[in-house]
């Protein structure tokens, strides 16, 4: 049984996705009739609420990628092929503290929320305040919000957080940051960043190759969907190409040897 604050997405007969937060005393109106909510609390999902026009919608529960690709952007956000790539490199799982610069609108905020738990913890650097408060309404949106530490300050100033066990840097120039980054993370642990430009890729491995880092990679990620039609399967016409290079490196800091007495 759905119960009322669950998140809910309607799918119509034509494949179109309503995200909705369930209020049973709330109608949606869309091109198929009216649906009454109501309706949904005797049902689960998987079952079909029918317009007053006699379209069935399926009632499904949204996952992550359905999450992000409904939340409100002002900006240009990370694209989930790049966002489980990201998740994957950085170890992102339960009980992680997550460091990361430029939340934007919040799509990988989300998902670093999502897959650090109730006992993790993401700490959000932006410097400006209107892209902060977009992301955290994003966040409330689906319940993630309690999970995310939000920080309006230049990163130029340090993290001051403690070291954490992944940081992903999205701003424009991240080579000027690399001290703060080391001074931020755990030795040995992952740092992600994201680029729209070869020539910031290039600056930013240069300022990498002057600091103890090790394990550079850089990559980008394309996405060819196809058409799910037996009798004629071949690609779709357009694809998600390329939305950004990724960079990737381990902290490397030098430790200080302690004597040993013999």
């Amino acid at each position: 049984m759905i119960h009322s604050g669950e998140l809910i997405q309607l799918v119509s007969p034509k494949g179109k996705r309503y995200l909705r937060v369930f209020d049973p005393d709330q109608e949606l109106h869309t091109h198929d009739g009216k649906l009454i909510l109501r309706e949904i609390c005797e049902l689960n999902y998987g079952d079909c609420i029918t317009s007053h026009l006699g379209k069935s919608y399926t009632i499904l529960k949204p996952s992550l990628y359905d999450l992000l690709k409904n939340i409100k952007r002002k900006t240009q956000v990370i694209y989930p092929k790049d966002i489980g790539y990201i998740l994957l490199k950085l170890s992102i799982g339960p009980g992680a503290t997550v460091i990361e610069a430029g939340c934007g609108s919040g799509a990988l905020t989300m998902a670093l929320a999502w897959f650090v738990g109730q006992e993790g913890r993401v700490h959000s650097f932006e410097r400006r305040p209107e892209f902060q408060a977009l992301c955290a309404d994003n966040l409330a949106r689906v319940k993630l919000l309690e999970r995310v530490v939000f920080h309006v300050r230049d990163i130029e100033d340090g993290f001051a957080v403690g070291e954490a066990d992944a940081v992903f840097i999205d701003v424009r120039t991240p080579w000027e940051y690399l001290d703060q980054i080391l001074d931020g993370i755990k030795n040995g642990h992952p740092v992600g960043f994201l680029l729209p430009t070869m020539n910031q890729v290039s600056l930013l491995l240069a300022g990498l190759e002057q600091k103890p880092f090790a394990e550079l990679e850089v990559l980008e990620i394309f996405l060819r969907k196809y058409k799910p039609v037996p009798e004629r399967l071949r690609p779709e016409d357009r694809m998600v190409a390329h939305t950004g290079y990724l960079v990737f490196a381990r902290a490397r800091k030098e430790r200080r040897r302690v004597p040993v007495a013999v």
